[in-house]
């Protein structure tokens, strides 16, 4: 659709238009910090209903990008069985990660949680346009959903730890916003030409990805008497759907 490709119409180089794509999706990460924020001013708004619906909503918005993105583009050159294991491996890498931290008390968890994701799939965004594929818009747009709530529960993780100012947070949010405009110029510049590593860490990341949902994610989702957080998982997920046929 020509909403996608407007870069194209302004003769806007692709590589400027990337970075613009991932900037964005980045800063999703300290706004959701600034989101956080709030709670000081109105902690038992933030605290129940409103907090488990926006943790919803991006995973809701994760699953929608494993569905729709990651794994359909990542298994295009592998055979079934290459294709389940790099996705298994995914899952093992990231379990090994959360077992690391929960064994060495870390308040990242969250932190490295976000960039898990953020990291593989700004590279996919990068080298889906270097191979002239229409994801990128809608990776973007997954990316940010994610970061967003993402960023929230970062914030709120490393607040607790007391070990980091509310600025020095934010500050360090917007530091790694910046990770994704350099992992997705890498991969539009030169990892693109290797589309088999593309596409296998596409699916390792989805792999990963699964796990954090149902061990981080989803059991934060459940508030007694309250039905609007579930819920917002569905409109996660149907922002992507959306957003996938709006481009075929």
């Amino acid at each position: 659709m020509a909403v996608f490709s407007f870069y194209k119409e302004f003769n806007v180089p692709e590589w400027i238009y990337i970075l613009l794509l991932t900037l964005g999706a980045g800063l999703a990460m300290p706004l959701g910090g600034c989101l956080a924020t709030i709670d000081a001013i109105r902690p038992n708004w933030l605290n129940e209903e409103l907090r488990h619906s926006v943790t919803a909503f991006g995973g809701g918005a994760l699953l929608s990008a494993i569905a729709l993105v990651l794994v359909p583009e990542g298994i295009v050159p592998f055979s079934v069985a290459v294709s389940a294991g790099l996705f298994l491996a995914g899952g093992l890498l990231f379990m090994c990660i959360d077992r690391y931290l929960y064994q060495h008390k870390s308040a990242a968890g969250q932190l490295i949680a976000m960039l898990s994701d953020f990291i593989p799939e700004s590279i996919a965004l990068g080298a889906s346009l270097a191979l002239g594929k229409g994801s990128s818009f809608l990776l973007a747009t997954l990316i940010a959903m994610q970061n967003l709530p993402e960023g929230f529960n970062a914030f709120r993780e490393l607040r607790e730890s007391g070990r980091l100012s509310d600025k020095r947070i934010l500050w360090l949010f917007l530091l790694l916003a910046l990770m994704g405009p350099v992992s997705a110029l890498i991969a539009y510049f030169w990892l693109a030409r290797f589309e088999e590593l593309v596409a296998g860490i596409m699916l390792v990341a989805a792999g990963g990805i699964m796990y954090a949902v149902f061990q981080d994610i989803a059991p934060q989702v459940k508030l007694e008497k309250h039905w609007a957080p579930p819920f917002g998982a569905v409109l996660g997920f149907v922002l992507g759907l959306v957003g996938f046929m709006m481009q075929h």
